[in-house]
């Protein structure tokens, strides 16, 4: 298995909690010196924010939030210290989310996944994320250099010329979104080209299924996934266990249920929240809106930080029900008004030309007239009639989907 990055990686988990809960209070403090976290944490005390219990009583913000935030004070709408001008780049997101990069050696902390693939000195990186406004790009080829690796910028498309750059400067390690591997793959076969010298790849930014990752594995390329946004950076990466995708050293993740602030139990499927323990750029409970789930235990790599089972879907599950939007929210919001309730899902069908929704939820003993009250809250806090199903505990899937549109698209 590829070397442990530093020391960070092996300590002891208490050991690593304790840190990040000891460190968190500067960040906190730092967040509330810029005018739009001290109105979003306004009332909040950051020496009191010492474990993950208090930390689940700060408001969330959510990445869907930003480009409206931002809006109201460009560019970056009072969640950054300093001018456009103090930056090494300016990049944007679509949203658009503007994005800074500082001048740091990794600033997105990538060089870590990289070495989880035994990148290091000598290895050619053949960098195909974006280079064109986005960070993308920039993020690993910052990773890369600091292993010492060298660079090729060749950004997405252009597959002639990609196939040229790789016979030419013999690339060791790909770094871009699989689908473009598996482009240049099929491409450099069909005309006889030499692309014997990739044997690894990182790949984020889109779905990588187990039929692609086997095709790699025969076509001798040992691909490795990470998780990323253009927020926060690597937030978790795999290594060659295996076995999940290890999280990130300096950051906080919680997983929780759509719509709400409140963790999950672990192992239950929910929204990916990032704290980034870095006071020149605070993050605190951001929402990226993924959903995905911890897995227990410790890596076989020896790597002790928590792991997460990837990228499970998108958290954002608005729907349109009679001209009126329903969100996660307003099913949490119906959950706390009854403590009996478990986990829930509303579903929106159509009922002959008209739309229907029913909440389906669990109640481990629903007593009389609980039904007639949760329906009653239904239509209080959605503004719409809707029938209520409670089922046994265990009944609803774990794939973190609190509203489930079943109508025919069109």
């Amino acid at each position: 298995m590829a070397k442990h990055y530093d020391r960070l990686e092996t300590r002891a988990p208490a050991r690593r909690e304790a840190d990040l809960f000891r460190r968190l209070p500067q960040v906190i403090a730092a967040a509330q010196r810029l005018p739009a976290w001290r109105r979003h944490l306004r009332g909040v005390d950051p020496e009191a924010v010492t474990d993950r219990a208090t930390l689940a009583c700060l408001p969330v913000l959510r990445k869907s939030d930003l480009p409206a935030t931002q809006r109201a004070k460009l560019p970056f709408g009072g969640l950054l210290p300093g001018r456009p001008s103090d930056y090494r780049r300016l990049m944007m997101s679509p949203g658009p989310i503007f994005e800074p990069e500082r001048h740091d050696d990794d600033p997105w902390r990538v060089a870590r996944a990289l070495a989880a693939t035994g990148a290091g000195r000598r290895d050619i990186v053949l960098n195909t994320f974006s280079y064109h406004l986005t960070p993308g790009a920039w993020c690993f080829d910052a990773g890369a250099r600091v292993l010492g690796c060298a660079v090729i910028p060749a950004g997405p498309g252009n597959s002639d010329a990609q196939l040229d750059l790789i016979e030419a400067y013999r690339p060791t390690l790909y770094a871009g979104v699989p689908d473009f591997l598996k482009i240049l793959l099929d491409l450099g076969a069909a005309r006889g080209r030499d692309l014997s010298s990739l044997k690894r790849a990182v790949v984020s930014g889109a779905a990588f299924p187990p039929s692609l990752q086997a095709e790699f594995r025969e076509r001798g390329i040992d691909a490795y996934q990470c998780y990323a946004t253009a927020e926060c950076g690597i937030i978790a990466y795999e290594t060659p266990a295996r076995e999940g995708l290890v999280l990130n050293e300096d950051i906080i993740v919680e997983i929780l249920r759509p719509g709400t602030g409140q963790p999950v139990a672990e192992g239950e499927v929910g929204e990916i929240a990032v704290t980034i323990l870095d006071p020149n750029k605070p993050l605190i409970r951001f929402a990226v809106g993924d959903l995905t789930a911890a897995l227990p235990g410790r890596s076989p790599c020896g790597r002790t930080n928590q792991r997460i089972r990837g990228w499970l879907g998108r958290a954002d599950q608005s729907a349109k029900v009679k001209g009126m939007f329903v969100r996660p929210e307003q099913v949490a919001a119906v959950a706390a008004r009854h403590p009996e309730l478990g986990r829930c899902r509303l579903v929106v069908t159509r009922a002959g030309e008209t739309d229907a929704m029913c909440l389906r939820a669990e109640a481990a003993t629903p007593g009389i007239g609980l039904a007639e009250a949760v329906k009653a809250s239904v239509r209080e806090v959605f503004k719409l009639s809707g029938a209520v199903e409670l089922v046994a505990p265990g009944i609803l899937p774990n794939d973190g989907k609190v509203i489930d549109d079943t109508r025919a698209p069109g």
